[in-house]
């Protein structure tokens, strides 16, 4: 760490966890804001189940590791791991019952209101009966396993965040029961339509299997069931220094992973103790990590209903807008499409800017140009139907060369990258994993190109993955360019990121893991050295997360110095802001809203010489210590005010946000100190756009 990191008291510093949950708790709201079109509010409960989902899966399996290894020691935030496991499901607890409040007492009543009814089988017609009866035996039967538990059939292995029914089964002669476990099927809609032509109604999937048990259990009487859905933890753990071949081992992990132990244990809340106590024992978990609560479990099946075609409950139609400098360009030839980022670099901002006229264009031209020589491109995160891909192995069945770094590292899309890998490979493409122990996390693509005036090339640096679909609703910053400086940088580091090249300096780029953290520091330093100096001093971060105890600490010097500090967070944050004598020159705030904001921007105020940076990279050690993460300087004058100008935005009193007070406690500011409605900043960029077009 940096010699002038200081010890920072555990009250100084917010735990990573129990920040977490404080993010997730901010979609939460979303949920519950009545002022949000319903079916958008439906898709933020589905969001909310989904982030916890994760949440168990990685950081609660992480703490329970810890726990389990014998790790008493208290982290930065003064949490032992058993007193932040405790603090953790009290936590996950509040949040669950206002999660069920939501969705029962607010959700489903205002759905029943425009029309949309979620009802149980009792209130089936008879004609709706008829009709679920004929989905069930064409469609859910088939996919059934019953699974009986008895001498002969011991106990099934039951998958990750798969939703199950536990039935009592009696033989009806010699009364003898028995415990029986169906699997609810992921592969079918979570919520089904009652009716065949009008979607108005619509039934759970489980309660559909439960009233044709005596189906699955012929002969047998059905004594009682209910819902229940394991969670296990599905951290990876990749062994890259013993493995000869990272890709192989990968799928072999992949494989494993589905057997991890528990983590969470989610059963309705109605359920029988001695049926809960048999699957805890069976399952063996402990009554700690069992949740209770009002069916229906499994919430992220909403998307089912969020989905649904009613323009009257979702947010108005959006269409992305063709960026600036490409205006002209949709229809031309790749040539004058190339010209146009030769005549100067062209800052692109999703979802506002069109992803597939700019980047995905950018690809795809490079691909079927004859004039393009190689195309070189990190990929950590796609989507499965991803034009980039196919464009990639176009251009290496046309003799071009082609470079993809992929990071098959990539949580949760670990098995999208390794059938991609093997794919891209299968078409010719070089596929590489990037270095060592490191997670190539920067977005990056570079294409060399034969003009008459010899090669020339142009490149793509993002804060975003390359994934057309969540660019849609991810807010990022991108720069396509011409710069030879900036192509040189990416040349360098490619050759890095597929050779064994390793001292290598870069001019417009700064590169973790080997300068990204002393460079930050020595910048944050110097806004302190100016302030100090009684020169102006202003720091100004955008970020998904806050994390490092070395730049929380860096922060609060800074604050006491003098310098403002004005910080912009979606996700984590370890820094507790306005306490006097350390941070009262520090704000934080978080927008979360329609899209999800994902760029990283960082503002140096820098004496007059304001530097502005975007890229990949977080304030957390994986960004700053074990990832390929980049940051890119932004040198066009145009550029540089319209980052000034959306920071302006940002950090507005004039906007809704969530604003952090001293305790670290999050407050979510709708309106004026005049009672009047702030600016949702989402829906005037979204009005920009339009007009500037």
């Amino acid at each position: 760490m940096n010699e002038k990191t200081e010890f920072l008291p555990p009250q100084f510093i917010i735990d990573r966890e129990l920040s977490w949950l404080d993010f997730n708790t901010r979609v939460l709201e979303l949920a519950e804001d009545s002022s949000i079109p319903l079916l958008e509010r439906v898709r933020f409960l589905a969001i909310f189940s989904s982030n916890l989902d994760d949440f168990f899966m990685i950081r609660v399996a992480s703490t329970k590791i810890k726990i389990e290894s014998g790790v008493s020691a208290a982290n930065a935030a003064g949490y032992t791991p058993n007193s932040l496991l405790q603090e953790i499901n009290e936590k996950v607890s509040e949040l669950i019952t206002r999660q069920v409040n939501c969705f029962h007492n607010s959700i489903k009543p205002e759905l029943k209101r425009a029309d949309i009814h979620l009802v149980h089988w009792s209130e089936l017609t008879e004609v709706e009966r008829g009709y679920i009866k004929e989905i069930f035996d064409a469609q859910i039967f088939p996919v059934l396993t019953p699974l009986a538990v008895d001498p002969s059939h011991p106990f099934p292995y039951i998958s990750g965040l798969s939703l199950s029914l536990a039935v009592i089964v009696k033989h009806p002669e010699s009364g003898e029961e028995f415990f029986a476990r169906v699997k609810v099927p992921s592969v079918l809609a979570r919520f089904v339509s009652t009716q065949k032509s009008i979607k108005t109604r619509f039934i759970a999937l489980e309660e559909i299997i439960a009233a044709h048990l005596t189906e699955l259990f012929p002969g047998m009487l059905i004594v009682d069931y209910y819902a229940f859905r394991l969670t296990r933890n599905e951290d990876l753990d990749l062994e890259e220094e013993d493995s000869e071949n990272i890709l192989e081992t990968m799928e072999q992990e992949l494989l494993r992973r589905k057997f991890g132990p528990p983590v969470r244990l989610e059963v309705d809340s109605e359920i029988q103790d001695i049926l809960l106590d048999r699957l805890v024992s069976e399952l063996e978990i402990s009554q700690r990590e069992v949740i209770k609560y009002q069916g229906p479990l499994d919430l992220t099946g909403l998307n089912t209903l969020a989905d649904l075609d009613r323009t009257d409950l979702h947010f108005p139609p959006f269409k992305s807008q063709m960026p600036r400098g490409l205006v002209d360009t949709e229809d031309v030839s790749t040539d004058a499409f190339f010209n146009h980022i030769g005549q100067g670099e062209i800052l692109l901002h999703h979802p506002y800017d069109s992803f597939s006229s700019s980047v995905v264009r950018f690809i795809e031209a490079a691909a079927v140009d004859p004039k393009v020589l190689a195309i070189k491109q990190t990929l950590y995160r796609t989507s499965g139907d991803s034009p980039i891909m196919e464009a990639l192995i176009e251009a290496a069945q046309a003799g071009k060369q082609v470079l993809a770094v992929v990071e098959i590292r990539a949580r949760f899309d670990e098995l999208a990258n390794v059938r991609w890998a093997r794919k891209l490979e299968e078409a010719g493409v070089h596929v590489v994993y990037g270095l060592m122990g490191l997670k190539t996390h920067a977005k990056l693509s570079l294409v060399i190109r034969q003009e008459e005036s010899g090669i020339k090339r142009y490149c793509h640096v993002g804060t975003g993955n390359y994934n057309p679909k969540t660019a849609r609703l991810y807010e990022d910053l991108g720069l396509l360019s011409a710069d030879q400086v900036l192509c040189d940088d990416l040349s360098r580091l490619f050759n890095q990121l597929s050779g064994f090249v390793s001292d290598i300096e870069f001019k417009r780029l700064i590169v973790a893991p080997k300068s990204l953290r002393k460079t930050l520091i020595s910048k944050i330093e110097r806004e302190i050295d100016n302030a100090k100096a009684g020169k102006p001093a202003h720091i100004r971060l955008k970020l998904n997360s806050l994390l490092d105890e070395q730049f929380v600490s860096a922060l609060y010097r800074a604050s006491q110095a003098g310098v403002k500090v004005e910080i912009v967070v979606r996700g984590i944050c370890a820094l507790k802001p306005e306490i006097a004598g350390l941070s009262e020159n520090i704000t934080v705030r978080a927008i979360l809203g329609r899209f999800l904001e994902h760029s990283r921007v960082y503002h140096f105020h820098n004496a007059g010489q304001d530097e502005y940076w975007i890229g990949s990279a977080d304030l957390m050690h994986r960004n700053l210590d074990r990832r390929i993460e980049t940051l890119i300087r932004i040198q066009t004058q145009s550029h540089k005010e319209q980052i000034n100008q959306l920071l302006d935005l940002y950090l507005s009193p004039a906007v809704k946000r969530w604003q952090m007070d001293s305790e670290g406690l999050w407050k979510r500011v709708l309106l004026s100190e005049s009672n009047e409605e702030l600016l949702d900043i989402q829906e005037h960029l979204i009005g920009e756009s339009r007009v500037r077009r």
